[in-house]
């Protein structure tokens, strides 16, 4: 409320509940000079608006504040069963997307089964201190704008090395001659520990509001598995899902990984790990 209207109101004797008691108080006690009313109406004004500012200001630095994982995914093994990684370099333009949507950790990696002459490139982003930012970024969108055409996107589940059941999006993409390619992608989300593949569930309007608490177990996580074979997408799907899950908080905000991991830069991260539960 801007000055002039607040004088107008006085003028109308349309105050808020809280002048009116003090207008009524001072009334009562023979009245106060009208001039000490003003400054204490434009005290309060300030008052309000400078706690105001420090509030927001406040909101949006715990909200910028990147939210750790208990351990990082840059911990995830290097080596799982058969697979072995080497980290990935990430576009800057995806860089980019994944600072401004506040990704709080990623992993970018290139696995190789040597054993089945097979590979398969495994990306997971975690988001929390904005977890619905995350809305919009999935293969539908991202392969599109570099170049690869959608051919189609079918439903599907697969089974982890624990016997989870884990709902799936396959999508098919490819590049036109002369440099034909072909590419298949698994993704999924957990929100929260669960799984999902609809975006609906956490882009509403209060899925949008900033986590404030610093609670690492409130997420939204996107796993994408790629290569140009299905059949190697869905074995490193099933080697690697539980792996995946280990290092994110589950439904209870429990992260199995930190029961064996001391701390984040410890020297006693396991290199290698079954899959299992």
């Amino acid at each position: 409320m801007g000055l002039y209207p607040l004088m107008h109101r006085i003028k109308l004797n349309l105050l808020p509940k809280p002048f009116k008691m003090l207008r009524s108080t001072s009334q009562a006690r023979g009245g106060l000079p009208g001039w000490f009313l003003w400054i204490l109406a434009i005290v309060l004004l300030i008052s309000a608006g400078v706690t105001y500012r420090i509030l927001a200001s406040h909101l949006e630095l715990s909200a910028d504040t990147a939210i750790s994982l208990p351990v990082p995914l840059s911990a995830f093994p290097a080596k799982v069963g058969n697979w072995v990684g080497n980290d990935l370099p990430i576009r800057n333009t995806t860089k980019e997307y994944m600072q401004t949507h506040f990704a709080d950790d990623f992993l970018s990696r290139r696995y190789v089964n040597a054993a089945a002459n097979v590979w398969a490139d495994v990306y997971i982003v975690y988001c929390s201190s904005r977890p619905a930012s995350i809305a919009g970024h999935q293969p539908r969108v991202c392969y599109p704008g570099n170049g690869w055409i959608h051919d189609g996107t079918e439903r599907s589940q697969f089974f982890s090395q624990s016997g989870r059941q884990i709902l799936c999006l396959i999508h098919r993409f490819h590049k036109p001659a002369p440099m034909y390619e072909q590419i298949v992608v698994l993704n999924f989300y957990i929100l929260n520990g669960q799984i999902t593949t609809e975006e609906k569930d956490f882009s509403g309007l209060l899925d949008r509001r900033p986590n404030i608490a610093g609670d690492p177990a409130r997420y939204v996580a996107q796993v994408q598995i790629s290569s140009v074979l299905e059949s190697s997408i869905r074995t490193a799907a099933k080697e690697m899902a539980d792996v995946i899950l280990n290092f994110l908080p589950d439904k209870d905000g429990k992260v199995k990984t930190a029961e064996f991991v001391q701390t984040p830069a410890s020297s006693n991260v396991k290199t290698e790990l079954s899959g299992n539960n």
